[in-house]
């Protein structure tokens, strides 16, 4: 809540992480709808970051090594009206692993791309957002 304030307000939630996976849901409701009357995409796309956001902080926890992180680029996809309950997932563990042991093996900055896709109540994709994380060992 108090480091993504905007998101807890809109009702972002996580729900599952694990050393693969992250799993974020929001409801769509009044505080976080559009003038058409579904979710703002704006609201999709804190949820789908933070899919892939919270996977990069756990791995880099986990590596002992202070890496800065931050996104560089991306871009997004909507292909239905979010309505309902969305629940975003990345499933991208692994390429984050992999990122982080160049930067380390190197010192140099590395960037991964994470794919996090929303799926309505209905099991139907409604957006899918990518994310170019760039990550640098500290010295």
């Amino acid at each position: 809540m108090f480091k993504l304030p905007a998101a807890y307000f809109t009702g972002v939630r996580t729900t599952h992480l694990d050393d693969t996976t992250c799993v974020v849901t929001v409801k769509h409701r009044w505080i976080n709808q559009n003038p058409f009357n579904s979710m703002f995409w704006a609201v999709q796309g804190m949820a789908a970051e933070l899919t892939t956001g919270a996977l990069v902080m756990k791995k880099i926890r986990e590596s002992g090594k202070k890496i800065s992180m931050l996104v560089a680029n991306n871009n997004a996809t909507f292909t239905k009206k979010a309505t309902g309950k969305i629940t975003f997932n990345c499933d991208e563990g692994a390429k984050i692993d992999e990122a982080i042991n160049r930067a380390i093996d190197t010192g140099e900055g590395q960037t991964v791309w994470l794919n996090s896709t929303g799926i309505n109540e209905d099991g139907v994709e409604v957006s899918s957002f990518n994310f170019e994380w760039t990550l640098k060992v500290k010295s």
